[in-house]
């Protein structure tokens, strides 16, 4: 059963998303500022995080920013802000999805489904045979420097941890699976939005940057744009 953080001051909206998580046979927990939203996750280590953005002294973008330093819990941002750059802004700071108030709780939850799907997924591909009596192991894809646990959900350059959120672990996934392959903005929204909703160009790029900087942190630049086609994993020789 899947643990989640509702993160917003407004009362009332945490009863109703609570109320709409617990329906589906959500564990949930509660946090009604920002300092008790880093404090809740902290303590319930949640498998995900539904934010509220406009909150007092602690805001959610501020809060995503300290989460991002050291978690990779998935993100939801909720907001009732509508545009393009407040989205890009949100998803830049480690955020895998954006709902904007008013909201169905139903998409809501669609939306917390979506993503969990994505981070406990990680891959297609079947798992070996496992002896009885042994633990199963664990499907690694190497590419290079770039190694990602697929069962774990953990990624790494050289050695050297990549703290990713659900999204960018989809997308990386999805360009390590066909190195060599270029991958447009179409193609990685399928691949990492599985519930086939759209979502912008500049959402895609902006994934990639945060990928791209991840990667440079550690060293790596495997990633590579094709102009005006899209992306591309290249493995170096």
């Amino acid at each position: 059963m899947a643990r989640i953080l509702v993160v917003d001051d407004d009362r009332h909206i945490r009863d109703v998303v609570v109320f709409a998580l617990r329906k589906e046979g959500f564990s949930t927990c509660e946090a009604a500022d920002g300092a008790a939203a880093l404090e809740g996750v902290e303590k319930e280590k949640p498998d995900l995080v539904v934010l509220d953005v406009m909150m007092p002294e602690l805001d959610g973008v501020e809060v995503c920013r300290r989460l991002r330093a050291s978690s990779a819990v998935p993100v939801i941002f909720l907001s009732s802000k509508d545009g393009e750059v407040d989205r890009i802004i949100g998803l830049e700071l480690g955020g895998d999805d954006y709902v904007v108030k008013p909201f169905s709780p139903r998409e809501l939850v669609a939306r917390v489904k979506a993503v969990l799907r994505r981070r406990a997924e990680g891959g297609n591909g079947a798992a070996a045979p496992v002896a009885e009596g042994e633990p199963p192991p664990h499907r690694l894809l190497v590419r290079g420097g770039l190694s990602l646990d697929l069962d774990a959900h953990v990624a790494s350059w050289d050695g050297a941890a990549l703290t990713l959120t659900a999204t960018e672990f989809a997308m990386l996934k999805a360009l390590a699976e066909r190195p060599g392959k270029v991958f447009s903005r179409d193609n990685l929204m399928d691949l990492a939005y599985d519930d086939r909703r759209y979502v912008s160009d500049r959402t895609i790029d902006s994934h990639v940057r945060r990928i791209r900087a991840k990667l440079a942190a550690a060293g790596g630049a495997p990633i590579e744009t094709v102009h005006g086609v899209g992306y591309k994993l290249v493995i170096a020789r």
